[in-house]
């Protein structure tokens, strides 16, 4: 298991990275979007001298309110640019995998229009991911695509996309956590974990660990269940980073424990 933090995007990035090393975690969850951080910003080679220089590793992420879905072609068009960007430059930081964020808004259009829009997308850039190296992986969110049978539409279609299991999403507009079902149907693709506390409802409130009613020694045990050992960025949105620290040493205990239960 190895645990990570994702940069502010509207903080510089190299001093971003030296907190994150001085934490003593295990890498970073880039995230590539303004004001400060996006692709068209940022310097690849600086930024992967910087994650050499303190020992960690990286995974690629992406803004979230892209609009993959846009019945205006033109809008569409410029999130995948956007995104490829980002897969260039990703490809020169040195991440392996690169997630998105599944799209549904589309208002007055079909629920078919907006899986077909999004699918158009995705394969689009699978294409400029495989000439890059670099997997892609999509995220539940809460809403439209946190159950099973939601994103199936999406990862059933395209097998070469990992999943990324993001288990605070999975406990927000549901009845109860889909963290295991979607373990069950996916657990062999997962390829990165997003982990945070929250109390249901429609709050996606990015808690430190135990803040909230989340089941985490059972959804721990489930990851383990379905052999994951993989990283686990830790999305503590506090500006105190003590809550961030507390929650990485629970983490650790916790993994600990379940591994040797």
């Amino acid at each position: 298991m190895i645990i990570g933090a994702m940069n502010h995007p509207g903080k510089d990035l190299l001093a971003e990275i030296a907190w994150m090393a001085q934490m003593r975690l295990d890498f970073v969850d880039l995230t590539l979007e303004p004001p400060l951080a996006s692709a068209r910003q940022v310097d690849p080679g600086a930024i992967r001298d910087a994650l050499e220089h303190h020992g960690l590793k990286v995974i690629g992420h992406t803004a979230y309110y892209l609009p993959l879905c846009s019945p205006f072609e033109s809008l569409r068009r410029a999130a995948v640019d956007e995104l490829k960007l980002c897969l260039e430059a990703f490809a020169k930081i040195g991440a392996r995998w690169m997630n998105l964020h599944p799209d549904s808004k589309a208002p007055l259009h079909e629920h078919k229009f907006i899986i077909e829009q999004n699918l158009k997308t995705m394969r689009e850039l699978s294409d400029a991911a495989r000439q890059v190296g670099i997997g892609l992986m999509i995220e539940n969110l809460p809403g439209s695509f946190n159950t099973v049978s939601q994103l199936s539409e999406l990862l059933d279609p395209m097998p070469e996309l990992g999943f990324h299991l993001d288990i605070g999403h999975a406990n927000l507009l549901v009845t109860r956590n889909t963290t295991d079902e979607l373990l069950a149907a996916y657990g062999n693709r997962i390829r990165h974990v997003h982990l945070h506390d929250n109390k249901g409802g429609n709050a996606d409130l990015h808690l430190p660990l135990g803040a909230g009613n989340l089941d985490l020694e059972q959804h721990l045990r489930s990851l383990k269940k379905a052999g994951y050992d993989g990283t686990i960025t830790l999305e503590v949105f506090s500006p105190d980073r003590h809550h961030l620290a507390y929650s990485r040493d629970v983490l650790r205990k916790l993994w600990a424990q379940v591994a040797h239960s």
